[in-house]
């Protein structure tokens, strides 16, 4: 008798514990769903969310070439060096507690997804931080990377944590791609901007994706493997991502590497090239981090690396290590705590940790973003 009720007092335990009574879920290569109300969320507001996002496709020219030559027409001797694709309609996915609960178009297209990609070379660098491949982003990058990259006054000042923030302010050409000629100011001419005042690393955020190309091929340099490869062993295989997903740099950025000619990548596609994926891949790199890294109780990327990504920066709130946050509210009516991958023409990645959602979207009008992230949450009140 007093075995039987220790034994019912056990279970009992067990059943009140909830570390040991529900482990999270993960996909294994069908990704299971559920209905709303299975998992507490009103229907009718999550139908409304798939609608707007389905009705606010991107303005952008289904041609990518043409969007990104309508784009980055002001820039001086813009041109497309990497591989490009026609994009697809309006595709996405809502996932609750790892399940999904919502999805519209379709999301086994792959598409480009522009500077999304940089969250996931922002990955790359969290591993080699945490291999010890690099001591601490607070190191100057010559320290590792000692050609003339970073040479100079300036350039020599330049840490990791610099070029993940977008505060490094590195001057420089790199594979025919001038920081001067990515997005110049309105005003003045090629010879001003050559000529402007260099500001000192970390003060000033001004997103660059010439100076993020150049993170790129200082990993490249640290690694000395391909990028996609390491992003291919050390995440995307253990998570159960498909074979279908590329990341391409551009027809001039192979470097001579221990003997062989590789591919330095792009952190997006405003030359062509970044990542191409579909969408359900995209969801399953979200809810890694939704899952602070960890994936079927395996640590693919430290705990504190995820934290950090989502930590405002000091020169600008709304950005971690190449993530976006909303920590200044810059989406109203959402929670602050969001934080999100961005990519050109609408492509999203949005890990709300409080509400264990995620929602990944595709070829969104950039300005409905927090109309659709408002609306999703609204199932969840």
């Amino acid at each position: 008798m007093f075995k039987s009720f220790l034994f019912l007092s056990f279970a009992c335990w067990l059943c009140s514990t909830p570390a040991l009574a529900q482990q999270p879920y993960f996909p294994d290569t069908a990704w299971q769903s559920r209905k709303p109300a299975e998992l507490k969320l009103d229907a009718t507001a999550l139908d409304s969310a798939v609608a707007f996002a389905q009705r606010n496709e991107a303005t952008i020219d289904r041609d990518l070439r043409i969007a990104n030559m309508r784009s980055y027409a002001n820039e001086p001797g813009y041109k497309i060096l990497g591989p490009m694709k026609q994009r697809g309609g309006p595709a996405g996915l809502i996932i609750k507690g790892g399940y999904i609960v919502a999805q519209w178009g379709d999301p086994g297209r792959v598409d480009m997804t522009f500077s999304a990609t940089k969250s996931y070379l922002s990955t790359v660098a969290g591993l080699a931080v945490d291999q010890r491949l690099i001591g601490s982003i607070e190191e100057p990058v010559n320290r590792y990377v000692w050609d003339n990259t970073f040479e100079g006054n300036h350039n020599s000042k330049i840490t990791w944590r610099h070029l993940l923030d977008q505060t490094s302010d590195w001057s420089g050409c790199q594979f025919e791609v001038c920081d001067w000629s990515d997005r110049p100011p309105r005003t003045g001419g090629i010879d001003d901007w050559k000529a402007r005042k260099l500001l000192e690393p970390g003060s000033t955020y001004e997103y660059n994706d010439a100076r993020v190309n150049v993170l790129a091929y200082s990993l490249l340099q640290v690694w000395r493997k391909p990028l996609p490869q390491v992003l291919k062993e050390k995440i995307m295989d253990p998570i159960g991502a498909s074979t279908t997903w590329r990341w391409y740099g551009y027809d001039n950025s192979f470097v001579n590497m221990d003997g062989q000619m590789v591919q330095s990548v792009s952190g997006g596609g405003h030359f062509g090239g970044g990542l191409f994926i579909n969408t359900w891949d995209q969801a399953r790199f979200g809810l890694l981090f939704l899952r602070k890294g960890k994936w079927k109780g395996k640590q693919l990327v430290s705990e504190q690396w995820v934290k950090m990504a989502h930590e405002p920066s000091k020169a600008n709130p709304s950005y971690s290590l190449l993530w976006w946050t909303n920590a200044a509210e810059e989406l109203k009516g959402v929670s602050k705590n969001i934080w999100f991958a961005a990519g050109f023409g609408g492509n999203y990645i949005v890990i709300d940790e409080a509400n264990d959602l995620l929602i990944v979207t595709r070829w969104l009008e950039p300005s409905q973003l927090g109309e659709l992230v408002k609306r999703v949450e609204a199932a969840v009140r």
